[in-house]
C-alpha cells in the first residue's frame, strides 16, 4: 500500500484542482480529442445496465457516450469546475448520470461496487500512480472490466510535458510523471496479477485545428492547465519567449502535413483488462 502524508496531499490535490480549472480544458477535450471517449466506450464493451465508474472524468468525455449506450454512470474528478462543464454537456446531448467530486487516490465508493471503471487520459494525471491504480481496482467487481487511455511517452502530449520540463519546479517527491500511464510495462507492474485478459493497442488522435505552430501554442497557453502553469512559473519575458520557441519546436517535429497546415498525430495507449 502507498503511504502518503495526509496533510501534504491535501495541499498536492488543492493545487491540481486549481490547475485544472484555469483556462478551459473542455476545449481541449471537445474541439481536440472528442473521438477518445466512444473509443473507449466501445474497446470495453459498455452496454444497457452496467454500473460505470469513470476516474478524471472531466467534462464527460467517456462519461456522456458511456451513458448514452445506456450505462448508469457516475462521473467523478477532482475539479468541480470541470464537472459543472460536463453537466452542461449531458443536458444538451440529453445524457443522465451522476456527477462527483472525488479524489481518484481515495475514491468514495464500496469495494466491486462498479461493473465497469475507465478513464480516458484522466487517472494518468493523478499524483502517486499506486495509489490511483489501487482504487481503480478496488472499486470494480471481481470479473469488471477496466479501460484505459493515457498519453504516451514518447508521443506528442508525452513528448510536450518533456519539453516544459526544464521550465518548471520539480514535483514533490513520490509524484511521478503523467505519461508513465501511457508506458505499457509501467501500467502492467501498476495492476500487477490483479487483472486478467489485459489487451493493448497503440493509436493516434489526428489533430487538424491549428494553422500553425504558434496557434498550437496559444490554444495550450489559454486553454490547458498545466502549459498555463508552466508559463506562470516563468520569471521574465525571456524565458516566456523560450518556452515559446520550445513549444513551437515540439509542433514542427510532429508535423506530418503535407500542404503547409499543421497535422499532429497524438499518440495513446488503449488498455483494457478484466479484474482477477
Amino acid at each position: 500500500m502507498t503511504i502518503i502524508d495526509q496533510d501534504e496531499d491535501i495541499q498536492l490535490k488543492a493545487k491540481h484542482a486549481a490547475m485544472w480549472a484555469s483556462g478551459h480544458y473542455d476545449a481541449v477535450a471537445t474541439q481536440l480529442i472528442a473521438e477518445l471517449g466512444p473509443v473507449l466506450v466501445e474497446a470495453i464493451g459498455i452496454r444497457t445496465g452496467d454500473l460505470v465508474l469513470d476516474v478524471g472524468a472531466g467534462s464527460g468525455n467517456v462519461a456522456i457516450p458511456a451513458a448514452l449506450a445506456g450505462a448508469r454512470v457516475i462521473a467523478s474528478d477532482l475539479t468541480p469546475e470541470l464537472l459543472e462543464q460536463g453537466e452542461a454537456h449531458a443536458r444538451e446531448r440529453g445524457a443522465v448520470l451522476e456527477w462527483q467530486v472525488a479524489d481518484a487516490e481515495r475514491l468514495p465508493y464500496d469495494d466491486g461496487q462498479f461493473d465497469v471503471a475507465v478513464s480516458a487520459v484522466g487517472i494518468m494525471f493523478a499524483p502517486h500512480h499506486q495509489a490511483a491504480a489501487d482504487e481503480l481496482l478496488r472499486v470494480v467487481t471481481p470479473g469488471g472490466r477496466i479501460g484505459l487511455v493515457s498519453w504516451t511517452p514518447a508521443g506528442f502530449i508525452g513528448q510536450m510535458f518533456a519539453t516544459m520540463k526544464p521550465f518548471v519546479a520539480p514535483p514533490p517527491a513520490g509524484v511521478q510523471p503523467p505519461p508513465l500511464w501511457g508506458d505499457e510495462d509501467h501500467v502492467r507492474g501498476l495492476l500487477g496479477d490483479r487483472v486478467t485478459d489485459v489487451r493493448t493497442e497503440t493509436r493516434t488522435v489526428k489533430v487538424t485545428l491549428f494553422a500553425e505552430p504558434a496557434d498550437f501554442r496559444e490554444f495550450f497557453k489559454t486553454n490547458y492547465g498545466p502549459t498555463i502553469a508552466a508559463y506562470k512559473q516563468q520569471p521574465d519575458a525571456e524565458k516566456a519567449a523560450e518556452l515559446d520557441a520550445a513549444l513551437d519546436g515540439l509542433a514542427e517535429r510532429f508535423d506530418v502535413g503535407e500542404s503547409g497546415y499543421l497535422v499532429l498525430e497524438w499518440e495513446y495507449l488503449l488498455l483494457t483488462a478484466r479484474r482477477a
